[in-house]
């Protein structure tokens, strides 16, 4: 049986020994599925020609959004965001491969398959496609998407978007073309082979071993809007490394006991979030690093509760209350993670 199974839905009836390391009560959205990644189906050109009169299509305007079904009227979190309101789960349109041309267009990259269906990735104009569907983000939509759904968005978006920005050779300069169905570019002049980047980021719920947990707020970001802590692993560093140096850096706070609690994917444009857990003493000077960080405080789990009990981020109250993130973000599913423990 897996921690998710094991928890209620409600962090407020969950009841566990809040001295002990916590385990996620669920999978982050964006990690709850996958495609079946065939390296030989990227390969087979002929077997991609024949299962194009089933594929599906998931589509792509330049700034990432795709179509989307939505199954209520949302309510509004903050402008553009959906609503803690919506019944059931919004729905990714894709379109039939045929609809798009007799073969996969050239820029098409093949996102896998599931349940015997192909799905293709490929960016249009919105006023190429007729449909009543609305064209949201990843950042608007992630977290209600069905999880096949938030795979399928998940990949598209990390996978042309490498395309995007990898037009020439990082070696010699020259003009790239995608092959192996988009999972690679070569380049003109010598043949060199490039493959989609990937750069690891760490993210690290600090808890003090019983009842407070160490919450920060950029300063990009409104008063009372708070998460945990992240940053870039750096060339040469392990991620545990990693954990124990953002920290200090951004906070000037030591932690022990790293441990492990999932990752999932982060196409902005191109992270992989690894999430930890750490121990710190709260009785340890916080020292901002001036730079990042706005704000970073010790809260107990009771104000985390309040906070999720409002749902996700959203327009800041006056009087700055303790807003969390949104459920799309890992982040989210680890803090709900640590209050259900206590």
């Amino acid at each position: 049986m897996t921690a998710a199974t094991e928890q209620t839905s409600d962090p407020a009836e969950r009841v566990g020994d809040p001295t002990r390391a916590f385990e996620l009560v669920e999978p982050p959205p964006l990690a709850s599925a996958t495609v079946i990644r065939d390296e030989f189906l990227r390969l087979d050109a002929a077997r991609q020609q024949t299962g194009w009169a089933q594929a599906r299509v998931v589509v792509l305007d330049a700034t990432g959004r795709t179509p989307v079904e939505l199954p209520a009227p949302p309510a509004v979190r903050r402008p553009g965001e959906l609503g803690d309101a919506v019944e059931g789960r919004a729905r990714l349109v894709t379109r039939p491969a045929t609809e798009l041309g007799d073969t996969p267009p050239p820029d098409a990259v093949l996102l896998g398959e599931a349940d015997g269906v192909l799905y293709w990735a490929l960016r249009v104009e919105p006023a190429e496609l007729a449909g009543d569907a609305r064209w949201l983000s990843l950042f608007t939509v992630g977290g209600e998407l069905a999880p096949l759904d938030a795979a399928l968005l998940t990949t598209a978006i990390a996978l042309l978007t490498w395309h995007d920005r990898a037009r020439f050779c990082a070696r010699d300069g020259s003009p790239t073309r995608p092959t192996k169905a988009g999972w690679a570019r070569e380049c003109a002049a010598e043949n060199h082979e490039e493959f989609p980047r990937t750069d690891p980021a760490i993210i690290c719920l600090v808890h003090d071993g019983a009842d407070q947990v160490l919450l920060a707020r950029q300063t990009t970001w409104p008063a009372g809007r708070m998460s945990v802590l992240a940053g870039f692993v750096e060339a040469g560093e392990s991620l545990e490394a990693c954990v124990a140096r953002e920290i200090a850096e951004e906070v000037g706070v030591d932690v022990r006991d790293v441990g492990y609690l999932g990752s999932q994917a982060w196409p902005f444009p191109r992270s992989l979030m690894v999430g930890f857990q750490a121990v710190a003493d709260p009785a340890q000077p916080i020292r901002l690093d001036g730079d990042e960080i706005a704000e970073a405080r010790w809260l107990h789990r009771g104000d985390l509760l309040e906070a999720l009990k409002r749902g996700d981020w959203g327009v800041p109250a006056d009087d700055g209350q303790l807003l969390l993130p949104g459920r799309m973000s890992i982040a989210r599913t680890m803090i709900e993670s640590w209050v259900a423990a206590g």
